[in-house]
Parts: C-alpha cells; sequence; structure tokens
C-alpha cells in the first residue's frame, strides 16, 4: 500500500532586492538549511516590467555551491571567469558547478514576461573543490513527456523511462517542470529519503494525503513516503518539484560562498581579496 507524502512546511518566503537592483522572491534560505538539505536557496521571479529585474547580476563569485536557473519564459545572458558565454531562454536551464571557484554575471534582458527560479544546491565536502564548470541546457535538450492531462519537463533525473539532461554529478536530483489540466492528477514514486519539495508556478491543487489546497507563488515541503501526489485544480497547475539526498553535513555560509567551516569561509574571503580567488589550488 502506498504512502502519500503530507505536508511539512508551507513556505510563501520574502521579497527582496538582490544583485544590481533585481526584485525577487527569497522562498528559501539561511533559515531553511536543515529542512531543505540539500537545498540551500530558492529565488523565485515573475515580472512583466523590465525595471524590475533588467540591472542583473553583474560579475560576482561563488564556491562550495552549484546554482541551476531555470526558465519558464523570459531571457538571460550569462558569462563566468572560465570563457563561457550562453543564453537561457524558454524552457532553459543554466547549471552551473562553482566548486573551488568561479566568477559570474547573469544578466535578463527585457521580455514580455521573466518567468522563473534559481536554486542553489549544495556540494559534498569532498567536493567543495572540484573543477567549476558550466552547462547550458537549451530548451530542446530538455525532454517533455506528455500524458493524458500532464506534461512533464525532465530537467534532472528521471521520470519512468525518460532520463533528464543531468543526473546531477555531486548530487543526485530530480528536478521536473510539471503541468497539469483543470483536474488531472499526477503521481510520482519516491525513494522515503531523498528530501522532496515543490514551487507552485501557476494555478492551484490538492497535495498530499488530506488534499490540502494551495496556489501559486509558495514552496510546499513535504515529509516521509513513497508517492508524491498533486491534483490540479480548475485552473490548471504548474509546479517545479526538486528531490535530492540530504547531506546531513555542517554549513557555513558567508554570502555567495557556502563551506563546511568558518575558517574555509575566511580563506576563500581573503583569496577574493588578494586576487587569487578562481587560481586557488585544488585540496
Amino acid at each position: 500500500m502506498k504512502t502519500i507524502r503530507p505536508i511539512q512546511r508551507i513556505v510563501t518566503g520574502t521579497h527582496q532586492t538582490d544583485g544590481a537592483g533585481v526584485k525577487l522572491v527569497r522562498v528559501i534560505g539561511r533559515s531553511d538549511v536543515e529542512d531543505f538539505d540539500p537545498f540551500l536557496m530558492l529565488d523565485a521571479f515573475d515580472s512583466r516590467d523590465p525595471d524590475d529585474y533588467i540591472r542583473g547580476f553583474p560579475w560576482h563569485p561563488h564556491r562550495g555551491i552549484e546554482t541551476v536557473t531555470y526558465l519558464v519564459a523570459g531571457e538571460i545572458e550569462h558569462g563566468d571567469s572560465l570563457g563561457n558565454r550562453g543564453v537561457i531562454r524558454d524552457g532553459g536551464c543554466q547549471w552551473m558547478t562553482a566548486g573551488r571557484g568561479i566568477i559570474h554575471q547573469e544578466m535578463p534582458q527585457a521580455a514580455p514576461r521573466m518567468l522563473g527560479l534559481q536554486v542553489w544546491i549544495n556540494l559534498p565536502r569532498k567536493d567543495k573543490m572540484t573543477e567549476p564548470q558550466y552547462r547550458d541546457l537549451s530548451g530542446d535538450l530538455i525532454p517533455r513527456v506528455s500524458e493524458e492531462g500532464r506534461r512533464v519537463g525532465v530537467i534532472c533525473g528521471s521520470y519512468g523511462v525518460t532520463a533528464g539532461p543531468t543526473q546531477g554529478d555531486y548530487v543526485k536530483a530530480t528536478m521536473l517542470d510539471v503541468e497539469l489540466d483543470p483536474g488531472a492528477t499526477f503521481t510520482l514514486p519516491t525513494p522515503a529519503d531523498p528530501t522532496l519539495f515543490i514551487y507552485i508556478l501557476a494555478g492551484s491543487g490538492q497535495f498530499g494525503p488530506d488534499g490540502e489546497t494551495h496556489a501559486s507563488h509558495r514552496a510546499l515541503l513535504f515529509g516521509p513516503g513513497d508517492t508524491f501526489q498533486a491534483t490540479a485544480g480548475e485552473n490548471g497547475l504548474q509546479f517545479v518539484l526538486f528531490a535530492g539526498h540530504p547531506l546531513r553535513e555542517p554549513v557555513a555560509w558567508g554570502g555567495p560562498i557556502v563551506m563546511n567551516t568558518r575558517e574555509e569561509l575566511r580563506q576563500a574571503f581573503a583569496e577574493i581579496e588578494n586576487g587569487t580567488f578562481i587560481a586557488a589550488p585544488q585540496t
């Protein structure tokens, strides 16, 4: 008999301004690390006004994490210290492993609508200082499974027999963009251990064994069980599902740097200050 995962937490987040003046919602952050492990942060953005985001995120460093940006609609230009250049467009994803150190910029371009999210995935202690890399997962690389009343984009991991363009090199993860017609039900078998949560992009639906109703622009964290289930409301439902095994390691977080100890943070910021950050030797 299947056990449907119950809702454990409901998070709406806070409106914030980040980068050079980008308006967004910080859905999960520092205070949520333990509950959402291995996911550190989730920022969501939804705007039809370019003034809300056009100033972007100019050059800044990262170490110890992976940043994953997924766009439902819009356009973001990327550049980094490895020499990579790329553009994320509708249905595309940018997957960046900061590892031992990278400096990059993300510059949204004016569009009719900017709708998407960015999630930070923590790197395990043993992989914190791995080589950085950037992957541009354009929309045509992300398989879309169409079923009766359901459309599932497989960004990472697998859905049934359909594998996404990445499985997660350091943290095995699942990321699915799920869109349901009114009244349609989506059921996903899950192992018991992974952290699993969703962010509702649009519409509303019923979730968990009690069928609690929740609408867009919030995250739902689910408790233990072997099945995730959602049923769309009268206007349909779209959400992104995240799942990954928790690392259960200490977290030392300083702005764009996430390590395991305060000493490692001090070392990273010293390297930024003296200009050796991206040339730091691998340890």
